[in-house]
């Protein structure tokens, strides 16, 4: 198939309506039987093996499991894990070493990852049920970031759904002012809507789900060259550089943490959520000062900073447009401080100038467009999806290396 033709097949496919019923009614997720040992494979992961351990298996039958090392994450560790692999090529009379794989435990982060899923996940799986999509889809940044919102990977992708730039831009504001891919609502949101168009065009959740890491186009990609929809076939039989263990295995892993976190007490005995942030979101229509309103309002700059993550911590403004987080008990003193202060800038001489000067602009620079808009005006072409939501984002052991270095650093506070 041309590369024409499949784009051309993509915007069909997006345009063709689904009933929203259609979603709603898949909220059971398939375990196919040759993705039992997978999802059984992450649950260990998830679950049993804490950082400290290495597990060496084979990436083509996560049912074999080789052997299981206790070593530090340095270079001498690195060695023994060198030396192991080795062992078990010898042992296992391998003669293909691609048979072997390395993977840290997961347990710490993952249980940290869980507690603060506490905070967001009841108004996240809200938006998902808004949308006609199953709630279970909430539990998606388990797999992508452990919930933590200031999470960013080296390819690029921020957030707790990490987005890269070019996808997120396309759901929601990202300049040098707002980050929403911060934001744990706006990104679900975002999330939501990518996932609904994945549905849409694939037909089925483990495609679905498989391309938020792969990226729609390459799995539309694979099923066109192995010529079946079924991702059990898809992993035994694509061969792509792009689609490797990371994007073979993301639908098992979602598998995985949808189990888990459906009964946190038999994996996780002591585990306790953190407690439900409630916020509510208010647009702020003018650019407002923040030390003009804060401190009127009984804000702290830390809390500020923590309901809005969105903003770069230290911004001295409140650019207009953005959608303010705030507790409800906030959001009147919030906007009475705003009013006084918007009044004070206008009454003064200088704030009377500079509105004066900003209308001045403002109605030249339309001139401008209105003379120029017949001959700027451009014709866009239709987008297609992105061929990979993350492109390369971290590897599953650079995460739990980040993670796990959070950890530390609060163990030691403690």
């Amino acid at each position: 198939m041309s590369r024409h033709l499949l784009s051309l097949l993509f915007i069909l496919l997006a345009l063709w309506p689904l009933p929203v019923a259609l979603y709603a009614q898949a909220i059971s997720f398939p375990k196919p039987a040759g993705l039992r040992d997978a999802v059984d494979f992450w649950k260990k992961v998830f679950t049993r093996y804490g950082y400290g351990e290495v597990i060496l298996f084979d990436p083509m039958d996560l049912a074999t499991i080789y052997s299981v090392l206790r070593v530090p994450d340095s270079e001498q560790g690195r060695l023994l894990v060198g030396k192991e692999r080795a062992r078990i090529t010898t042992a296992y009379d391998l003669v293909d070493e691609a048979r072997i794989r390395s993977q840290r435990g997961a347990k710490e982060p993952f249980s940290d990852g869980l507690r603060l899923s506490g905070r967001y996940i009841g108004q996240m799986q809200k938006i998902f049920r808004d949308e006609g999509l199953p709630a279970e889809l909430a539990y998606l940044p388990l797999v992508e970031s452990s919930f933590n919102v200031r999470a960013r990977s080296g390819a690029g992708a921020v957030g707790i759904w990490q987005f890269i730039p070019e996808t997120g831009k396309k759901f929601m504001r990202i300049d040098d002012k707002v980050d929403e891919r911060r934001d744990p609502m706006a990104s679900t949101r975002a999330a939501a809507r990518l996932l609904r168009e994945n549905y849409r065009i694939l037909g089925s959740w483990p495609l679905a789900i498989t391309a938020y890491n792969h990226g729609t186009e390459g799995i539309f990609r694979g099923v066109d060259r192995v010529g079946s929809r079924d991702l059990v076939q898809l992993i035994r039989r694509y061969r792509s550089p792009s689609f490797g263990f990371a994007s073979k295995n993301f639908y098992a892993e979602f598998l995985a943490v949808v189990e888990i976190a459906a009964q946190p007490e038999k994996h996780f005995p002591l585990l306790r959520l953190h407690r439900p942030v409630a916020l509510r979101e208010v647009e702020v229509k003018s650019a407002t000062a923040l030390d003009a309103v804060l401190k009127p309002a009984a804000i702290s700059q830390g809390d500020f900073f923590h309901w809005n993550p969105a903003l770069e911590e230290g911004s001295k403004i409140i650019p207009a447009g953005y959608r303010m987080n705030l507790p409800a008990e906030k959001i009147q003193p919030f906007l009475m401080a705003q009013r006084r202060a918007l009044a004070t800038t206008v009454k003064s001489p200088a704030g009377a100038a500079r509105k004066a000067d900003a209308q001045a602009v403002t109605a030249q620079r339309s001139r401008k467009s209105t003379a120029n808009h017949g001959a700027a005006r451009k014709v866009d072409a239709v987008d297609s999806f992105t061929a990979d939501n993350r492109a390369d984002a971290r590897t599953k052991e650079e995460v739990v290396k980040d993670l796990m270095a959070r950890h530390s650093l609060k163990v030691a506070a403690r």
